[in-house]
């Protein structure tokens, strides 16, 4: 006997870049980055990294500890320059923070790729 009526569609799979993992943490630095050209992006990495965290490996712990700082820390920075604008020094604390925040986005990127953890998630340093 054939049996031709409607089949059940398969089951749906859920997108991996955001199950916490490798991936999601680094869609979470690229949007970081990518915040330089469309500012909200920044907003919905942490976003994302404050949804999974507490999920994961330990490893991935760490990184979504090290976005989230990273995160707060750039934009404590950004509102001391834009204060300091009218020292007219604020202007080199921004370039400051943009190189801050591109190296700790490809250190984070960096160790994702080979899955290690961040060695001091809290530390206000490189």
């Amino acid at each position: 006997m054939n049996d031709n009526g409607p089949k059940a569609p398969p089951p749906r799979e859920t997108d991996r870049w955001l199950e916490p993992g490798k991936v999601n943490v680094q869609v979470i630095y690229v949007l970081y980055l990518s915040a330089f050209a469309v500012g909200i992006t920044a907003i919905i990495g942490v976003v994302l990294a404050y949804l999974n965290r507490g999920k994961g490996a330990a490893w991935v712990q760490t990184h979504y500890a090290w976005a989230i700082r990273t995160f707060w820390i750039a934009l404590l920075f950004g509102v001391i320059s834009a204060l300091l604008m009218v020292l007219l020094i604020g202007f080199l604390g921004f370039i400051a923070t943009a190189v801050w925040i591109v190296v700790r986005c490809v250190v984070g990127l960096q160790r994702a790729a080979r899955e290690e953890p961040i060695s001091n998630p809290v530390s206000w340093m490189i």
